[in-house]
């Protein structure tokens, strides 16, 4: 394997690592989220995303270089089957095809875990964003019942004529507290719905690193065989 294939199945492998990583149960996507906006890395911020377009594209570029080398090859080897070549001749074009093969494998998953690593990025950071968005709503629905609540303990702590007075204030107030409550209790469900379809996403992609761990696994067995 020449050092540029070598160099981009190193960092295939490395993008493995950081996929599990990233999956790890124990590590709660706040967690992800301070980290991913912390001093450091946003200093890099406009460095990482420049960084993950140029490593897009050259690993876009060596895919199409890898698919050409496969049609070619595998023309070559069709060609020499129907003339019926020396069997040299045949073993190397074999090796060819699946030289370019695997480097099309390699390439192309690489630059797929790519676009899984981003994603999978975003999904955190809007997960966490979701839940400290979900927990504000909560205490700003608690803070509206207590507050409706002491203003209802209020009016009927006092005396029968200031209760007359301040009916129609407090039966205002109460019913603007109720509709921001109301307000309050929407948006934590739909902060719900969002985190379950950000959660049901996260499940989706985890089983396509699955399905991809293992045609990977399964590449070094047909070298075997080769």
């Amino acid at each position: 394997m020449s050092l540029h294939w070598t160099l981009i199945a190193g960092f295939l492998y490395l993008e493995i690592g950081v996929v599990v990583l990233l999956m790890v149960p124990f590590v709660s996507s706040r967690t992800w989220h301070a980290v991913f906006k912390s001093r450091f890395l946003r200093g890099l911020q406009s460095q990482l995303i420049t960084f993950f377009y140029i490593i897009a594209a050259i690993l876009l570029l060596f895919f199409l270089d890898a698919v050409r080398e496969a049609w070619k090859y595998n023309a070559i080897e069709h060609k020499e089957g129907a003339a019926t070549s020396h069997l040299d001749a045949q073993m190397q074009t074999h090796m060819r095809l699946f030289r370019a093969q695997r480097n099309m494998y390699i390439s192309g998953f690489a630059g797929f875990l790519c676009l899984i690593i981003n994603r999978l990025v975003n999904l955190l950071s809007n997960n966490a964003t979701l839940q400290a968005e979900k927990e504000a709503a909560l205490k700003q629905a608690e803070s509206a019942s207590k507050a409706a609540e002491s203003l209802l303990n209020a009016g009927d702590s006092g005396d029968s004529n200031k209760k007359s007075a301040n009916t129609k204030e407090l039966e205002s107030k109460v019913a603007k507290l109720e509709k921001e409550l109301s307000a309050a209790n929407k948006n934590v469900e739909s902060m719900k719905s969002q985190a379950e379809n950000v959660s049901q996403e996260y499940d989706r992609l985890m089983e396509e690193k699955d399905r991809l761990q293992r045609k990977v696994n399964i590449m070094p067995q047909d070298k075997k065989d080769d």
